[in-house]
């Protein structure tokens, strides 16, 4: 089958389409709709906070949900569903509510960035993709976020699509590493899809291909004039790359009234290599040409780099942003918490030993705290509808230590969660990359505290609750004792 005839909505673990058929055997009249939650329980790399993305696809893969004649005949093959539902299938359509987080919030762990309400069969088959979009992007984006940041200011581009695991995966960690930061990519495909600044010059076959490095360097140049970046590395940096790249920007590029833009290192010690390449540069009077660094960076290399005082302009960086090397899972879940019940929604909760994955039950409100600075100090998780007024004393609880008697006083309150479908329908303006690009880079200049964005030890960001939710939240878990 080709790549252009796979229809997206196939994209589920089986256990959906089996639990959806139970759902259909016990009567599309009396089913009822449920709440499920899209939420995660760590930050990548031990961060202070995440960056969601994907949302775009999500609502892409929701829009275009639909299942084919040869879907239909699959499933039929797998011998577990009855006529009836297969018919049903044909004309299947996504009838629920959705909510979410804009992309490009910052978010934290254990508070929904996504919720879907739906009859429970909608409902049900949307978890693997809606999972699959958000966990990679969201990943990717926080992990860009974190390398641009120990790049202190300095141009960062996506190298990665030859080390990322699929296509689909190079594409769309391009998306999400434009999104957390990044300058640009490598990868045309995703510069034509989403608009993003594609850039690159040479490999190194480019260099070996020509009789000698020189004339490598000096056809390039001819072609590209007012885009030179040399690749110096191929045979010695110091004593044939960059004096080759010297003669061509003499030699070639001056006499056409051009300069030579920069030069790359892709191997060896770069903090030392930088520093002798920058003097070098200076001494023949190509102040103005920059150093580029690519070579399996990362965060925590850039910064080692930079501190030894590495004299790079930007850094391309490849596999270990593209698979986010260092922590490459992104767990988010997809959790029932609410059901609609004769006389109201009724929230349910997952209970377990371990009590990180004890879900916050219930159909909520999200809200992000801001002080009278508009720093973030908290977000607070409130019943769905319940009054919170932030700006006068407000009580919340902690619920890592519930005995303290806390309050808001003097802030503001931001619900997160905004309409994305009803009934089905799309009723959210997605907005340009660009934007969600700009809307991270806001959000991490102004309202996230310096402190949550350190690489080690960051503080933790609170995420509090109402004591009406509170109180909600502990009844359930003690009648779930009775089970």
């Amino acid at each position: 089958m080709q790549c252009s005839e796979r229809n997206l909505s196939m994209m589920m673990d089986l256990y959906e389409m089996t639990m959806a058929y139970g759902y259909f055997t016990d009567g599309l009249a009396n089913m009822k709709r449920a709440t499920f939650d899209i939420f995660y329980r760590h930050n990548p790399d031990k961060g202070g906070f995440s960056i969601f993305a994907g949302l775009e696809q999500c609502i892409q893969y929701i829009q275009n949900f639909h299942f084919t004649d040869s879907d239909v005949e699959y499933f039929r093959s797998l011998n577990l569903f009855n006529d009836a539902f297969l018919e049903y299938l044909r004309n299947y359509h996504f009838s629920g509510d959705v909510d979410a987080m804009p992309e490009g919030t910052i978010m934290y762990p254990r508070e929904s960035i996504l919720s879907v309400t739906a009859p429970i069969l909608d409902a049900q088959l949307l978890e693997t993709a809606l999972l699959a979009e958000i966990n990679h992007q969201s990943l990717i984006a926080t992990k860009t976020s974190r390398i641009v940041k120990a790049a202190e200011g300095r141009g960062v581009s996506d190298f990665g699509a030859r080390r990322a695991h699929n296509m689909d995966a190079a594409v769309y960690g391009a998306r999400a590493a434009y999104i957390g930061g990044a300058d640009g990519t490598a990868t045309v495909l995703a510069g034509q899809e989403f608009d993003i600044p594609v850039g690159g010059t040479m490999a190194h076959s480019w260099v070996m291909y020509y009789p000698d490095e020189y004339t490598a360097f000096k056809k390039y140049a001819e072609v590209y004039p007012t885009n030179v970046v040399l690749l110096i590395d191929t045979y010695d940096v110091i004593h044939s790359g960059l004096p080759n790249a010297i003669r061509v920007a003499k030699e070639v590029l001056e006499p056409m009234g051009q300069r030579l833009k920069g030069v790359r290192i892709d191997s060896g010690d770069l903090a030392y290599l930088s520093k002798r390449v920058r003097a070098i540069l200076d001494s023949e009077g190509l102040q103005d040409c920059k150093i580029v660094a690519s070579n399996s960076l990362d965060e925590y290399t850039i910064r080692s780099i930079l501190d030894q005082g590495g004299c790079i302009d930007s850094f391309g960086v490849g596999e270990r942003l593209i698979t986010a090397k260092s922590d490459p899972v992104f767990g988010g879940v997809y959790k029932l918490v609410a059901v609609e019940g004769k006389d109201g929604w009724e929230p349910r909760i997952k209970v377990s030993e371990t009590m990180e994955k004890i879900t916050n039950p219930g159909r909520k409100d999200l809200y992000r705290i801001y002080n009278a600075q508009g720093k973030a100090v908290s977000d607070l998780i409130a019943i769905e509808g319940e009054p919170v007024d932030v700006a006068h004393k407000f009580r919340y609880v902690d619920p890592l230590e519930p005995w303290r008697i806390r309050h808001f006083e003097g802030c503001t309150a931001k619900k997160l969660l905004v309409p994305i479908f009803r009934g089905g329908k799309l009723v959210y303006n997605m907005p340009a990359l660009r934007d969600i690009r700009a809307y991270v880079q806001y959000q991490l200049k102004n309202e996230i505290w310096e402190e949550e964005q350190r690489f080690e030890n960051p503080h933790a960001h609170f995420v509090d609750m109402t004591p009406a939710y509170y109180e909600e939240k502990m009844n359930l878990l003690a009648r779930s004792r009775n089970q």
